[in-house]
Order: structure tokens, then C-alpha cells, then sequence
């Protein structure tokens, strides 16, 4: 330690502030993880893909929308639903993190044009589905009440942080 000082003095001085600072700051670094020794959060794997499935057992009332043909088979594709493509534009196009509420909220907020602007283009379901279900599912989402879009966004929160 000494001899680090005495290099320390040794630099003209503006070079020994900023040096003293940094070696200040380790220290008290060192010091604070040594003092608080956190375990690392090891965040739970959830799959998107099986999520939508327990928001409608907690929601049965929600509109499924999963009439639509899919361009590959030519058959109804009904695992493509309301609540998947949901997650999907929510996770996948918008990249918003799926266990906040908020943000939930305000992909509910595109669908409703309160927030950001949708586009049809990019939506779920655009390239997989012979009709883009854009329109449905935003004229589904406004028909809920609010107390319906609130319990889907605590549904979605739930599932995803394995409440």
C-alpha cells in the first residue's frame, strides 16, 4: 500500500486526483461487496409460448380469435390466439419485458391508439395467417372493459413471474 502511494505522489496533480479517486472508489467497492455478499437472482425460464394458455384458464371469457387459416396447413389455426399474439407483439415487437405491469399496460394502450402507433406489417400472426388479424384483435381488446384489460395485464404479469 505504501508503495502505491508513493507512486501516487510521484504524478503531477492532476493525474493523482483522478488516481486517488479510482483507488478510493475500490476500496469502498471491495469494502461494500465484501460487506453485502448478494447471491446472484437467477431469473425463472417462463415460455412465452405456453403462457397464453394459462391466462385463458384464469380468463375464459377472453375473446380467442384463433378462427384464422393458416397459410401452411389451409386449416384454423388454433393456437394462434388473441392472448399469444399479444405476448408475441408485446415481447417480440415492441422488446418490452414481460413482467412489468406498465408495460403491460402500455402495449394494451397501442391496441386501444393511446400509446404508440401499430403497424400491420409487423403484427403476429401477419405472415403465418392467410388474413392478418391485426384489425380483430384490436377491435377484441377494445371491447373488453377495464376491469377486464386489468385482469388480463395481472394475468400476464402472474404467468410470467410464476405468481
Amino acid at each position: 500500500m505504501l508503495q502505491c502511494r508513493q507512486k501516487i505522489l510521484s504524478l503531477p496533480s492532476s493525474q493523482r486526483r483522478v488516481k486517488q479517486i479510482l483507488l478510493v472508489n475500490f476500496l469502498l467497492l471491495a469494502f461494500l461487496s465484501s460487506w453485502f455478499s448478494v447471491a446472484p437472482v437467477r431469473a425463472q425460464r417462463v415460455n412465452p409460448n405456453e403462457v397464453w394458455q394459462q391466462v385463458y384458464k384464469k380468463l375464459p371469457y377472453l375473446p380467442k380469435e384463433n378462427h384464422y387459416i393458416s397459410q401452411e396447413t389451409g386449416k384454423v389455426a388454433e393456437n394462434n390466439t388473441l392472448v399469444s399474439r399479444l405476448i408475441r407483439y408485446h415481447i417480440y415487437v415492441k422488446g418490452r419485458p414481460p413482467n412489468y405491469r406498465l408495460d403491460w399496460k402500455l402495449t394494451l394502450a397501442d391496441y386501444l391508439d393511446a400509446n404508440e402507433v401499430m403497424y400491420e406489417e409487423s403484427y403476429p400472426g401477419n405472415d403465418t395467417l392467410r388474413k392478418n388479424p391485426f384489425a380483430g384483435d384490436r377491435a377484441a381488446i377494445r371491447r373488453l372493459s377495464r376491469e377486464q384489460r386489468n385482469a388480463l395485464v395481472q394475468a400476464l404479469v402472474n404467468a410470467f413471474t410464476k405468481k
